[in-house]
């Protein structure tokens, strides 16, 4: 699946051919703590099918595994863009939520679920309002 993406700033921009298989939730405490969120969503890509416009900044996270990954960043916006090995990287995650075609891909796995929020397995009966209608 061909997808198109930007950071929130849109000074870094990117496209891929992504396999919506791929895509999964990951309720890490690390994810937890980098998305600022309960979980985070991503999706794998090769290398090869990856093109990144822009400049990206990066820090390395040791994982609690031991596992060094290096987090990437827009340095003007600071959206979270992609994780990837630290050298000869052959494959990258990006952050869904950069995706334009983000309701396309659809979770197909989720893991770490020891550190998941508990609330975060069922949001169905939390009330939805859509402020754009309350807000006129």
């Amino acid at each position: 699946m061909k997808i198109d993406g930007r950071c929130h700033c849109s000074q870094v921009t990117f496209e891929a051919e992504v396999d919506p298989i791929t895509v999964g939730i990951c309720h890490c405490t690390d994810c937890q703590m980098l998305s600022g969120s309960a979980y985070r969503v991503s999706v794998r890509v090769d290398a090869k099918d990856f093109k990144l416009n822009g400049d990206v900044s990066s820090y390395v996270k040791t994982a609690d595994s031991g596992n060094k990954r290096r987090h990437t960043f827009c340095p003007n916006c600071g959206t979270p863009m992609y994780a990837t090995t630290l050298e000869n990287s052959t494959s990258y995650t990006l952050r869904v939520g950069t995706i334009r075609q983000r309701a396309e891909l659809v979770p197909q796995r989720q893991i770490y679920m020891h550190s998941a929020v508990p609330w975060s397995e069922n949001i169905e009966n939390v009330p939805k309002f859509d402020l754009r209608l309350l807000q006129k």
